[in-house]
Formats: C-alpha cells, sequence, structure tokens
C-alpha cells in the first residue's frame, strides 16, 4: 500500500496548466525526490498534498484511503507535513515556542512553558534532532531553524514529511546534516518527499525519484538505476553536454575595484532591505575583477550579496570606501552613468529590477537603449530596427515567446530571466555583473547561460558572478570571495577551495583573506 497515491491530479492558473493529469506515488519510509525544472509543476503538485491548493481534477489516497483537504489543517490530521522554502518562524521566540505555536499547552490562559519544553525534548530525543529548546529562533543558525521547522511537522503527527528545497539557504554541511536526519526520520517509519531541481542531492540522498517536465509525470525510477546526465535529460528532454571550461591567466587590466567599501542603513530605492542583524550590511569590503576573469561571490544569502551587487551598478551609495570603474572613481555616479561605462547588470530581482512586466518582449529588449541609435534616431523609435534586434535575442536566448509584442509579464520565470541575461549579455559590456543569473532557469538554459558567461571571459571581459548556488560559483570561477557578515572573509583561486573550506567559511568559521 502507498504511503501517498495522488492519480490525475490537475491544477490550472488560468490558461497556465501547472500539473496535467499528474500521477504520483510514494511508498512508506522511503526518501522520494520530486525533480525537476523550476516552473515544471513540483512545488504545485505538493501544495495540492498540503491543503493549500484545491485541484481541478484528480484524487488523493492516504494509506490507501481517498480524502480530500480544504485546507493544511485536513491534511496535518491525515498526517502530511511540509516544510516550506521559506521558514515561518518568529524570530523573537523561543524555539520551544515557535515549535508548540498552535497546539500549546496551557495553564490557564497562559502558556505552560515547562509542559510545552518537555513536548519539544521528547520529540527531539524521538527522532535524534538535538536543539536549544530555549534559544530566540533568531539566534540559531539557518540550518538550526531548518530542524526547528521539521519538528514542529513531526510533533503534528507528520507520518509523510514535505521538504520543499531545503537546501537553498544551506551551507554543504548543513545540507550534509540535512540528508543525515532524513536517513533517521526514514528510519523511524517517516515518509519524506523531498522537492529539487539539484542533481547532485538527488543522487545523495533518495531512495527513488520523479522527474516532472512542463507539469506532466515524464519517470519515475529507482535512483541507484540512474544518473545525473539520465535525470537532466529527462528534465529538459535533451542531451546536456557539460562546457569545457579552459583555465586562462586573467589579464593585467583592473576593470572593478572596491577599496574599503562598507553600506550601512536602509535599503536602496526600490531594492528589497539586506539587513545583516543591525550590523553593517558591507564592512570595509575590497576586491578586484580583472579583465578575462571570473570573480565568483560565495555566501549564504542574506550576506551582504545584494548590497555589493547595489554598489557596483550605483543603486545604492556605500558609507564609505571608493569603487573605481577602469581606474575611474565612480562611487557618486549613478546607475545610468555607470551603464553607460560599459557595466551591465543580470539583476537578483528581476521582476523589480529586470523587466517592466506590462511592457512587450521587444521593449524590455532595449531598456537603456531606447533613446539611441539604431533604436531611436532623433528622438524617434525605429520599430523595424525594435524587432529585428529582438527577433535575434529571443532566438540565440531561446525565449519562449508566442511572439515580440507580447507582454513580458505573460511569460514564464524562466524566459523572464532569459530575457533579461540575453539582453544584458548582447551589448557587449567590459564588466558583467551577474547576480543570480541562473535562478528560474532550467538544466539546458543554465547550461547556455554558463557557456555565454564563460565566453564572455574569453573575450576579456570581467565578471562578477554572485551566487547562491554554490556549485555555479565553484564550476565558472577563477577565483572565489567568500562573504559572511558582510566581510569578505577569504579570497583566492578557485582551485584552492574545497566544497568543505567554502562551507565552513560560508558558516563564518575561518578567516584567510588572500588576493
Amino acid at each position: 500500500m502507498w504511503a501517498v497515491r495522488m492519480e490525475k491530479i490537475t491544477k490550472r492558473f488560468g490558461p497556465v496548466v501547472a500539473n496535467d493529469a499528474v500521477d504520483f506515488e510514494v511508498a512508506p519510509a522511503e526518501i522520494h525526490c520530486l525533480l525537476g525544472e523550476n516552473g515544471a509543476g513540483k512545488t504545485t503538485l505538493m501544495r495540492i498534498l498540503f491543503g493549500l491548493y484545491r485541484s481541478d481534477a484528480g484524487e488523493i489516497y492516504v494509506d490507501g484511503k481517498l480524502v480530500s483537504f480544504s485546507g493544511p489543517r485536513d491534511a496535518i490530521a491525515h498526517g502530511i507535513g511540509m516544510v516550506h522554502q521559506h521558514f515561518m518562524l518568529a524570530g523573537k521566540l523561543t524555539v520551544t515556542e515557535n515549535i508548540v505555536a498552535g497546539t500549546e499547552p496551557r495553564r490557564g490562559v497562559l502558556l505552560d512553558y515547562a509542559k510545552a519544553r518537555e513536548m519539544v525534548q521528547e520529540v527531539s530525543e524521538r527522532y535524534g534532532l538535538k536543539v536549544d529548546p530555549d534559544a530566540r529562533v533568531e539566534n540559531i543558525s539557518v540550518g538550526q531553524q531548518q530542524r526547528v521547522e521539521i519538528l514542529k511537522a513531526l510533533l503534528r503527527g507528520a507520518k509523510v514529511l514535505i521538504l520543499d528545497e531545503p537546501t537553498a539557504v544551506l551551507t554543504p554541511q548543513e545540507a550534509g546534516d540535512l540528508f543525515d536526519i532524513m536517513r533517521k526520520l526514514r528510519e523511524s517509519g517517516t515518509t519524506i518527499i523531498f522537492i529539487t531541481h539539484k542533481l547532485k542531492e538527488t543522487q545523495a540522498v533518495s531512495d527513488r525519484v520523479t522527474v516532472l517536465r512542463d507539469g506532466k509525470r515524464v519517470a519515475t525510477l529507482n535512483t541507484a538505476d540512474t544518473s545525473p546526465s539520465d535525470l537532466a535529460e529527462l528534465m529538459v528532454g535533451r542531451q546536456i553536454i557539460p562546457p569545457v571550461r579552459k583555465n586562462r591567466v586573467p589579464g593585467n587590466r583592473v576593470v572593478l575595484e572596491l577599496q574599503n567599501v562598507s553600506v550601512r542603513g536602509g535599503a536602496s530605492s526600490g531594492a528589497r532591505s539586506g539587513s545583516i542583524g543591525g550590523k553593517a550590511r558591507l564592512n570595509n569590503v575590497s576586491l578586484q575583477v580583472r579583465s578575462g576573469e571570473i570573480l565568483g561571490i560565495a555566501g549564504v544569502e542574506g550576506n551582504g550579496q545584494l548590497e555589493l551587487e547595489e554598489v557596483v551598478v550605483g543603486l545604492r551609495k556605500p558609507t564609505s570606501g571608493r569603487i573605481l570603474l577602469n581606474g575611474r572613481d565612480v562611487t557618486r555616479l549613478g546607475p545610468r552613468t555607470i551603464r553607460e561605462m560599459g557595466v551591465a547588470c543580470i539583476p537578483s530581482d528581476r521582476l523589480r529590477r529586470g523587466i517592466v512586466d506590462t511592457f512587450t518582449v521587444a521593449q524590455n529588449l532595449i531598456f537603456g537603449e531606447q533613446k539611441s541609435a539604431p533604436f531611436a534616431i532623433r528622438g524617434i523609435l525605429q520599430p523595424r530596427k525594435i524587432a529585428e534586434h529582438a527577433a535575434e535575442i529571443v532566438d540565440k536566448y531561446d525565449v519562449r515567446a508566442a511572439s515580440i509584442d507580447q507582454p513580458v509579464g505573460s511569460l514564464s520565470g524562466g524566459n523572464q530571466q532569459k530575457l533579461v541575461v540575453g539582453r544584458e549579455l548582447s551589448r557587449g559590456p567590459d564588466l558583467i555583473v551577474a547576480a543570480q543569473p541562473t535562478r528560474g532557469l532550467d538544466v539546458g538554459a543554465t547550461d547556455y547561460i554558463h557557456r555565454q558567461l564563460l565566453a564572455m571571459r574569453d573575450a576579456g571581459k570581467a565578471v562578477l558572478l554572485i551566487s547562491a548556488e554554490l556549485d555555479e560559483v565553484r564550476a565558472l570561477s577563477d577565483r572565489i570571495a567568500v562573504m559572511y557578515e558582510g566581510q569578505i572573509v577569504a579570497l583566492r583561486p578557485a582551485e584552492e577551495f574545497s566544497e568543505r573550506d567554502l562551507g565552513l567559511l560560508m558558516a563564518g568559521q575561518g578567516v584567510g583573506v588572500a588576493s
């Protein structure tokens, strides 16, 4: 008997079919990976299982019984728990208070903290998940916060635990700890559904894997019987051949230089706040990016990467320090001037800074150049030139749009990202600030973008790569800088870092600055 069986699940959002008659089965006490590109329908399917969405068609069986969920409370009552990609914890409360929230034992109208603490210790010991029950959540690591979320679900009787992209904000060591936890839970009889798009993680921890593509199930396999290349091909529908990365010696010309740059205070205009617990968001950051090199920035998100991106492109002014572009001080210049000086930016937040969703594909592809030849002559737009330019980028970067006159807001997130990347790289910049350049892209498109960034490097361009994907940073970078709490805690050639080294530094353990 299956722990969970979903039959012919269909879910539409307007004209978009997110799940198309999907069948999905999970055995008791197995780790089952739900694998697919961003937008393949993985999270939608699991949100239906957890009662957050109602399917338009199909049936769900739990332990062989037909069920119908009107909300998460019903799913929880049937032993389904879910840990979301973005944690739902109250930072000012203790671990105990967070775990028992909604099921608090009470003494009169007040929380019976001693009883609650006892409940937390019992479930913690039962599953071997150690936590400090009295610590404030804001003071514990991200990995520990994830344990709190898992214990919340287990305390509520979860027999089937859904983990949505659980390693997105973890260091490699924390990810390894999570996999150990998943194995312990499996041994205790818990069924785990693990949503991811990362092939290495799938191979490392799962018993079976189901691949979704374009909202449909394309395969369910025993993980031991497959390989990362097989899974990649199933995800995108074609063979993926990794690019051959040739080592090269960077040029002598320093394109970008930061000298003791610090940032304090509020968020930039139009940008999310990057506060790091009241400390300086950037603290005396110094680095150089030379022609013909990719400098990768590694770190858990929220450690100053957003602020670094913004100060380099002129969206945020540093509190102190200097920024030089080809030897010229650009510290106080605005984004338009910096852009005109040959800086391209693939922004981390494409929705707020990369596109205007009500404008067409063609209009988005000339942003920053709409007043310049050949797209405008004497202030008059040239529709033919704009259309030719748009058609060329759409074709080259595989932007899947019905037409160049389609509003960008109606494209998938991955196609929006490909549009931004194509627009920025096609301008032939001197410096490319690539912040999360493959976020939202499938394996094939990611491979293509990686090739493009390497080609820009090989053409003598300077690339500042800021990415939360550690594998991406390691694969592309000539040198790597590790950021922790707004500081560069290590900077040296990529080959001198092991994955373990990077993980420890990302967690704030060890400092060794070198240039």
